[in-house]
């Protein structure tokens, strides 16, 4: 049966369902292996009750193992597919992944500062497969023109120490704070590092600012090996802000939901193995297992500080 035009309501006057999931704009490069990229953040952000607006920045080509090349899309297509969506659709929330080339970088930039009330989550990936010329320009790209407008820096141990300590000689490893420092002067607020080395094969996530530690979660590692964890965590975490959870609620949820992931998680081919985003929508186990399968997945470190409930700030703002 046809609707009767007189009587649908215009799109200009149809009034907004407040039981809609909020929208959430991912930049990031598309991955065919499933393993991370977009891929990764569509089945999170609908995972975890959010609706993905994913914004393709290029294309890897790379299987279940390795990255082979990536082919990075013009930054005005990109530009007008952010600008088209963001023009009709209500954004909660911002992620920026991997985008691949500065002009890219300079587009996002362009666009978020034309919409500072919305959150900006960066997640900062390896990129060791890399060039070093490229890369170095990406980097000056991203430190210069998008973390300054980011609200949240997402990235391992690692990975962060590399890129925003280059120059670190101290015996000691560098700690969340000396992260969080280093960001700090590229304007980022909130820094969450993830994988910090702990004895007894346990890793700690923490979640930062320049002043003080906020709250930490510690995970025993898993034995295998994992690609897509840190677009997982990230959109996750961008997902539960863009919902109105505050960032400390926020972080220990998308962490858990990580966690879960993980433990979940297969191996699609002969590489890593990969999260398993949809866990909660495999069959339940067999009664004599559904107790055990309902326990927490990895035990808490009896030290584990918990996350402190704060919300974030716009971030056109200094800090």
């Amino acid at each position: 049966m046809a609707l009767n035009p007189s009587n649908s309501p215009s799109p200009d006057t149809e009034p907004m369902d407040e039981t809609a999931p909020v929208c959430v704009l991912v930049f990031n490069a598309s991955d065919p292996s499933g393993a991370g990229g977009l891929s990764a953040d569509i089945a999170t952000i609908a995972s975890v009750g959010g609706h993905p607006l994913p914004v393709v920045t290029g294309a890897y080509a790379r299987d279940s193992a390795k990255i082979f090349e990536h082919f990075p899309f013009d930054d005005e297509a990109v530009a007008e597919q952010a600008r088209a969506v963001l023009e009709d659709i209500p954004v909660s929330a911002i992620k920026v992944g991997f985008v691949g080339s500065p002009g890219n970088l300079a587009a996002i930039a362009e666009i978020a500062s034309d919409y500072p009330d919305i959150p900006i989550v960066c997640y900062m990936p390896d990129l060791s497969w890399w060039e070093e010329d490229p890369l170095d320009q990406y980097m000056d790209a991203l430190k210069a023109l998008v973390l300054p407008q980011t609200s949240v820096l997402v990235g391992s141990h690692s990975t962060l120490s590399r890129w925003l300590l280059p120059d670190w000689t101290n015996s000691r490893s560098p700690t969340a704070r000396d992260i969080a420092m280093a960001a700090e002067a590229l304007e980022v607020p909130y820094v969450l590092v993830t994988g910090i080395p702990l004895p007894d094969q346990f890793v700690d996530n923490v979640l930062a600012t320049a002043q003080s530690v906020l709250g930490n979660s510690k995970y025993e590692m898993f034995d295998a090996t994992f690609t897509g964890s840190g677009d997982t965590l990230s959109a996750a975490l961008t997902a539960l802000v863009a919902s109105g959870n505050d960032l400390g609620l926020a972080t220990q949820e998308a962490l858990e939901y990580l966690d879960r992931s993980l433990d979940s998680g297969f191996r699609p081919g002969m590489g890593h193995y990969i999260p398993d985003r949809m866990f909660w929508a495999q069959p339940e186990p067999e009664d004599e297992d559904a107790e055990a399968a309902a326990e927490p997945l990895a035990e808490l470190d009896p030290d584990t500080q918990a996350i402190e409930g704060f919300v974030l700030t716009p971030h056109d703002t200094k800090h």
